[in-house]
Formats: C-alpha cells, structure tokens, sequence
C-alpha cells in the first residue's frame, strides 16, 4: 500500500484501544500504527501497518469492552506494552506522529505507558498531526462522519485500532489530496492555515498551546508557562513554585500524569538554576 503525503521525515499514523480515558491510570489494548515512510524522486512512498493487541495488567471495564469489543479474554495471552516497548519505540523512531483527537489522548497515553516501562520515547522534535482538530476546523464531526465526508465510504469496524487507524490515514490522504489551498480559521486562535501537503503545515494546523500533554499547565501569549486548573488557575508556574513550594510536592504525590510531573520538574530545576546563577 502507497500514500499520498510528502513527507521529509515519516509519519506515524496510530490509534490506541484502552481501559478508558485517563492517561494516567489507563492502559493501551490495542495499537495500531501505519507508517508512512517518505517517496523518491516524488514518487507515493510506502505504507506499513503494524498491529499490537495488548494485556493491559488491569481489568477492562465492560462499559469500555462493549464500545470496542476487546474483552479481558482477548488479551490474557496477549503480551504486556513493557514488553513491546522497545520494539514499538524502534519502529516510531524519527516518525513524525498523527492520529485523529491524538494531541488529547492518543499521545499522552502512549507517552504514559512509555514511561511506566521505563523506555524513553521523545516528542519534542517530533510534528504532532491530530487529524481531528484540522477537521473539527472544516467540518464538526466525528471519524465516522469524516470517513463518510471526504472518502465516501462507510466505516466498518469503527473503535478497533486497524480500523480506525486505516481511516484516519484515508481522511488525512483526501485532506492533502482535494483541499490543498483552502483556507481555514482558527477562532480561538483568531488565526488563518492555509493547508498544504507539508506536515509542519498541518502540524502548526492541530497545535495547541499545552506545556505538558494533559494541558494542566498552558502557554501564553508571552510563552510563559501559566497553571491551567485548580485554585492557581491563570497563574505562572515560577511564581507559585517560588511562593508555595508545597505544591510542587503536591502534584509529584498526586493523582496526575507521569508527563505532567515531569514537566513540573523540568521548570522547578530552571527555577533553582536561576537561583543559583543569582537570578530571582
């Protein structure tokens, strides 16, 4: 199978089935990633799919089981995602990432199971293309609805991996391929994309302005980091580390992500490097 995309880099295309919605509790089920690897002399280059069904180590709830179908029996031989972390980690290597509401969920799940397995699995240089936000721009709707719309198809077996994973690469395909040129508005960024079929176009398209990938803390318009839930809501993060040390003890011994901690770490350790070359 070939692609339609441009691409200087590959793109990793995927789509998590889990035990729910909290990355930071819940676990994969299934993954399903294809790979879309850059052409020649600009020729379609190719796509490789790969598929993991995964034993979670938790129960899944049924309510979760009856919306993807993946039941406790599915995966009890399954192997664990530590155990497939490298390999998976290999394979996404230098990739660039894409899924459909992946910036919200898929990614900072799969960057929560990497962690728990102690594998190190980087997305600062990577582009994130979340299918859905360029979407939700042109048309509010969900995968269903955007299978339907841009590739005329219905689609079968929605909420398994493949399925999803496969049709999310066809919209992003038909996206690229029919819409090059059109310009779309972003009103809560008060901005206008133009796309093209250039991945840091799309990329900058499905952007937000978290700081880490939960989004309890967000960037402003200064680029400064600012706590985005809770009594310090609208805060800077420097400032409540430097006046209520507290409660960066708090959020490590809390019920919140393994990313987010470490983002709070990342910029508590710039706060006491600040304070040991004599900045306040």
């Amino acid at each position: 199978m070939t692609h339609p995309f441009l691409l200087k880099k590959p793109l990793a295309i995927f789509d998590l089935e889990t035990t729910g919605v909290n990355p930071a509790k819940d676990r994969i089920v299934e993954i399903c990633v294809a790979k879309a690897l850059p052409g020649k002399d600009r020729m379609p280059g190719e796509l490789v799919v790969k598929t993991y069904r995964v034993n979670p180590g938790i129960p899944i709830p049924i309510e979760t089981s009856l919306i993807h179908g993946i039941y406790d029996e599915d995966v009890k031989e399954a192997p664990t995602f530590k155990s497939i972390a490298k390999v998976l980690a290999q394979f996404l290597d230098g990739c660039d990432l894409a899924g459909f509401n992946s910036n919200r969920f898929d990614i900072p799940l799969l960057v929560e199971e990497f962690l728990r397995a102690n594998v190190d699995f980087d997305i600062k240089n990577r582009r994130m293309v979340d299918v859905q936000r360029i979407y939700h721009l042109m048309e509010p709707r969900n995968l269903t609805a955007a299978y339907r719309h841009f590739c005329g198809k219905e689609l079968v077996g929605a909420h398994g991996a493949e399925a999803d994973t496969l049709a999310t690469f066809e919209v992003l395909g038909s996206i690229v391929e029919n819409h090059t040129g059109r310009t779309i508005r972003d009103e809560q960024r008060k901005v206008e994309f133009t796309i093209d079929n250039d991945m840091e176009v799309l990329a900058s398209i499905a952007r937000n302005n978290n700081v880490d990938l939960a989004g309890r803390m967000i960037f402003n318009e200064k680029g400064e980091e600012i706590i985005n839930f809770g009594k310090h809501a609208g805060k800077s993060v420097l400032d409540v580390l430097k006046t209520e040390p507290s409660f960066y003890d708090w959020i490590q011994k809390g019920d919140f992500s393994l990313d987010t901690k470490r983002r709070f770490t990342e910029i508590r350790l710039r706060l006491f490097t600040g304070a040991l070359n004599g900045k306040k």
